[in-house]
């Protein structure tokens, strides 16, 4: 009976707490030690598996340190509570995942020890939806002419999933969990599809989602035509560059013949007031000569 009595002692006073926590790359995170007051004498974090010191408290000088560790990547990004022991990591990235312990001792404490697995995940980006035109182009695809042919894609992800929706059930996915370059899923729907569809990135932790619009995608290209289409809308076109030609050339000469009537009107201008001076000296003339006649009276 002592000696079980014993052992449930120290189990009670020697124990280890795990806990697993995701955060995304950029935010900041708290690691709880789920007590309101430390009752040991020290606490101390160490990080990964060489158990390198990054932050401890003494109680009883009330002194705290936090290190930058080795390489200094904790350098300005630790915050450490002196009554719960709790450690504030910020501004984290993905050299900061690993696990971090905290150890409590003293004389009132055997040992305590409270273990954080860290897993960061990078910012996820919005997926992009494009036409594929290597499907469009493409001579054997019979179906070229009624379906549209459509990637989703990726750049610079990891640890993820892309997948294509239609309205909330899966069509189709794909998944990586190391760096990659370019992540890319295609679809094909027809042009008159009413149906909702949307593209997802997604991680453990959040997701990234693209709704597609087929309205403004998917609509029939000059590529999908017939030959002999392609044929006559060329020809169209060229007939509609030799039409605008001809008019730029009709409205050219109409501006060069109106120059020149209004030039002939203005010498016409130019004559009429010479003309009217001559007149008035003439009839200035037979006045004068009329006024000086002589006059005979007979009886």
């Amino acid at each position: 009976m002592f000696h079980i009595l014993v052992l449930f002692c120290l189990r009670s006073l020697i124990g280890v707490f795990s806990e697993l926590v995701s955060v995304t790359e950029g935010d900041s995170v708290t690691l709880h030690t789920e007590l309101t007051e430390i009752h040991g004498d020290e606490i101390m974090w160490n990080f990964g598996a060489e158990k390198t010191m990054i932050a401890e408290y003494n109680r009883v000088f009330r002194i705290y340190f936090t290190y930058d560790g080795p390489d200094g990547r904790f350098r300005d990004r630790l915050k450490l509570d002196k009554q719960t022991g709790s450690l504030t990591i910020t501004n984290i990235t993905t050299e900061h995942a690993g696990v971090y312990e905290l150890q409590i001792s003293g004389l009132e404490l055997l040992s305590k020890k409270f273990s954080h697995t860290i897993s960061v995940y990078a910012r996820l980006p919005s997926p992009n939806i494009t036409r594929d035109t290597s499907q469009t182009l493409s001579p054997s695809s019979s179906s070229s002419q009624q379906n549209c042919s459509l990637l989703c894609s990726v750049v610079n992800v990891g640890h993820v999933t892309l997948s294509w929706y239609k309205g909330n059930s899966l069509l189709s996915s794909i998944s990586v969990s190391d760096l990659s370059i370019s992540l890319s899923l295609p679809l094909e729907v027809e042009y008159q599809d009413k149906n909702t569809y949307s593209c997802v990135l997604n991680n453990p932790i959040s997701n990234q989602t693209r709704h597609l619009d087929i309205s403004q995608l998917c609509w029939p290209c000059l590529d999908q035509l017939p030959s002999f289409n392609i044929v006559l809308v060329s020809a169209a076109g060229a007939l509609l560059i030799v039409a605008a030609v001809v008019m730029c050339c009709i409205c050219k000469k109409c501006r060069n013949i109106d120059r020149k009537v209004q030039t002939g009107e203005e010498m016409i201008t130019y004559a009429d007031p010479s003309f009217k001076k001559r007149k008035a000296q003439l009839k200035f003339e037979e006045e004068t000569h009329v006024e000086y006649a002589s006059v005979t009276m007979r009886r």
